[in-house]
């Protein structure tokens, strides 16, 4: 009876066989969050320590330690087209283009940026996925964080758009490849270790002119036959070369500051100009112009068909002109000089129409651009070491490139659109640059002395150096114009050497 009554005294109507010291109710260590999240004691039918809400809802396999007693899901994750709340879309009427715009503005405002999504018509391309998938985190409380993501990953993106992702996961191009060893060596006698001189040029018929001493030879490319074109005897000496457009007469400058014409196929002198003063170092051909630098400073312009030495002289320079090049459709010339400047001329004006005076040491190497009009490239000496382009329409200076060694010759490639530079000081190498980013393609070595002479192929894949090491290098530089593929070193050739006289 007293066990009896003393329940009824405590207010719990327990069991007979359990007593009111088995029940004990333990605090919980941080504020409720609700009245329904109070501590529950331990099972009576146990003796192991009590356990919180927290202890009973963690699992092992949930990372989180976040707790509650209802079910409230992520929105984001949810997909509200299968419980059948997405309304479809209705036709839109006449005069009301823009309720269907409000409507899902002000659903996706109420419930949710996805909510608009997936209530936007099912043409629509914004959804970050198709109400047809199904979702992972379908009844969840919070999104599960998994990895790193890669970072074109398409959760990333906001989109599993496919060919977005076989874009990405396609690998860059490998660059262009480009033998790094000559395949040809000729070796060349007495040629000039002067930078201001110009002793190679290769003609459109695919014959290599070479001024060695007092003489100038010839090499065909499509046989390696040599033929010795003339002898300037003991008293003058080769200064410049240059072959015709046509490529069937070739103009020799001379140290007596003569310039001579000779058709290269029957060997023969067809006309000699005087009017300089001293050595033509630098010679450039247009259609019906022949053009002739010296140490004199002056620029004489020479015409085959005039009885004259000269029919024109353009004066500007303060110095020996050691650069000479015509533009693509005859209507500009550009020269360099040992005083640093950079003159464009036409045949109109005795004056120069601009000046370039950016460069601070001599300038020989010039070069325009086949690809774009009015594009010019000029290359300083030992000083300056820089490359820069200019448009000549305006006399904008566009870029500039410091290569770190004395810029001896420029060349532009016709088949793509890029750049052959050599130097001197101090590092005597080739180099390919892409233009107009001017990212160096490939850098080539092999000469023991500054590479002061540069010519190009007819088919504009193979460059000539030459260098006071009295080397002749022949490289595979430039691709094809039909196929702009790598270019494939012949390496048979690449032990091969033989004498150009």
């Amino acid at each position: 009876m007293e066990s009896v009554t003393q329940r009824r005294k405590s207010g719990i109507n327990l069991p007979s066989t359990m007593s009111e010291t088995s029940l004990r109710l333990d605090a919980f260590s941080s504020p409720p969050r609700s009245k329904r999240t109070t501590n529950l004691a331990s099972s009576p039918m146990s003796n192991r320590s009590p356990r919180t809400i927290s202890n009973l809802s963690s699992s092992p396999s949930s990372k989180s330690a976040s707790c509650s007693d209802r079910f409230i899901p992520c929105r984001s994750s949810s997909r509200l087209h299968t419980f059948g709340l997405v309304e479809k879309a209705s036709p839109v009427k006449e005069g009301g283009g823009n309720n269907d715009a409000y409507s899902r503005l002000l659903k996706s405002e109420l419930f949710g940026a996805d909510f608009g999504c997936f209530s936007s018509p099912a043409g629509s391309k914004g959804c970050a996925n198709s109400p047809m998938s199904p979702s992972k985190n379908m009844l969840r409380f919070k999104t599960e964080n998994s990895g790193p993501n890669s970072p074109y990953s398409p959760s990333v993106l906001g989109h599993t758009d496919t060919s977005l992702s076989n874009e990405a996961s396609t690998p860059p191009k490998p660059p262009r490849k480009v033998p790094k060893t000559p395949h040809k060596v000729l070796d060349a006698p007495s040629l000039q270790d002067d930078f201001y001189l110009n002793l190679v040029d290769w003609s459109s018929q695919n014959v290599l002119a070479v001024g060695l001493g007092t003489c100038v030879y010839l090499w065909t490319a499509s046989n390696s036959r040599v033929t010795k074109l003339c002898d300037l005897g003991p008293t003058d000496s080769v200064c410049s070369v240059q072959w015709t457009r046509e490529g069937s007469y070739i103009s020799i400058g001379t140290s007596l500051g003569k310039v001579q014409v000779w058709d290269g196929t029957q060997c023969k002198k067809v006309r000699t100009f005087g009017g300089h003063q001293t050595r033509a170092g630098v010679l450039a051909w247009s259609s019906r112009i022949l053009s002739s630098g010296s140490r004199d400073r002056n620029i004489l312009q020479h015409d085959v068909r005039v009885p004259s030495d000269f029919v024109s002289k353009f004066v500007g320079h303060k110095s020996e002109v050691c650069g000479l090049k015509w533009s693509h459709d005859d209507r500009e010339l550009a020269s360099g000089g040992n005083d640093n400047q950079l003159l464009v001329w036409n045949q109109r004006s005795q004056q120069p129409v601009l000046k370039l005076t950016e460069h601070t040491a001599a300038v020989k190497a010039i070069t325009w651009s086949p690809h774009q009009c009015g594009l010019l490239a000029s290359g300083g000496g030992t000083a300056d070491r820089c490359i820069r382009f200019w448009n000549t329409t305006n006399g904008n200076q566009l870029n500039h490139i410091d290569t770190g060694s004395q810029v001896c010759n420029l060349a532009w490639s016709k088949n793509v659109n890029e750049i052959v530079s050599t130097h001197g000081y101090s590092q005597n190498q080739i180099m390919v640059w892409k233009y107009p980013s001017m990212s160096k393609v490939a850098t080539l070595t092999g000469h023991s002395l500054r590479v002061l002479y540069l010519a190009m192929s007819p088919d504009g894949q193979t460059i000539v150096t030459g260098a006071g090491d009295e080397t002749l290098r022949f490289w595979n530089v430039f691709p094809s114009v039909k196929t702009p593929a790598a270019v494939k070193d012949t390496g048979v050739w690449s032990l091969g050497r033989t004498h150009i006289r």
